[in-house]
């Protein structure tokens, strides 16, 4: 093996322990997910779930609907029968991002935010931060509309500076 073909070997050896270590550094610890499950459920975020299955199987239904109208009843049986067979995949959805969660914190860290959201302080967050996000979002469209009129009148000055009119 000549001096190259031992770097290549190497590097590709070396890439693969990394990728490794890094798979295994990313493997939460199960009480790091359930801890991730308990604050999903404290933030009420399992609910933001909720319209995903019988999204999918609406979708679904709705996908097959134009090419069969005729099984328009025997489709919206079989919707309603799907929606409650597959309510328990919901479970499956939250734990999926319950490891994402436990990805990105430490057991430990998880552990301290569901202490604190469990504090008033915390209740009020949860509470009051909806409708802070609610009323920042409409503040700043309302705020980009009355700047788009500042930049409109600075494209029109600099445009009539050049001879052109807007």
């Amino acid at each position: 093996m000549d001096l190259r073909s031992f770097s290549r070997w190497a590097m590709a050896a070396a890439l693969c322990c990394l990728a490794a270590v890094s798979a295994q550094a990313q493997t939460p610890t199960a009480g790091a997910v359930a801890a991730a499950r308990e604050l999903l459920a404290i933030k009420g975020g399992t609910a933001m779930f909720e319209p995903v299955i019988p999204g999918v199987v609406e979708s679904t239904k709705n996908s097959l609907l134009p090419t069969n109208p005729n099984l328009a009843r025997d489709l919206n049986e079989i919707s309603v029968q799907l929606r409650k067979e597959y309510e328990s995949k919901k479970a499956e959805l939250v734990y999926e991002v319950a490891i994402i969660y436990a990805q990105h914190f430490t057991e430990h860290e998880l552990k301290e935010l569901i202490t604190f959201y469990k504090t008033p302080l915390g209740q009020k967050m949860l509470k009051e931060e909806p409708v802070a996000v609610d009323e920042s979002l409409k503040r700043a469209q309302d705020w980009s509309i009355a700047f788009s009129e500042v930049v409109f009148g600075r494209f029109r000055a600099e445009m009539k500076k050049r001879g052109h009119e807007l």
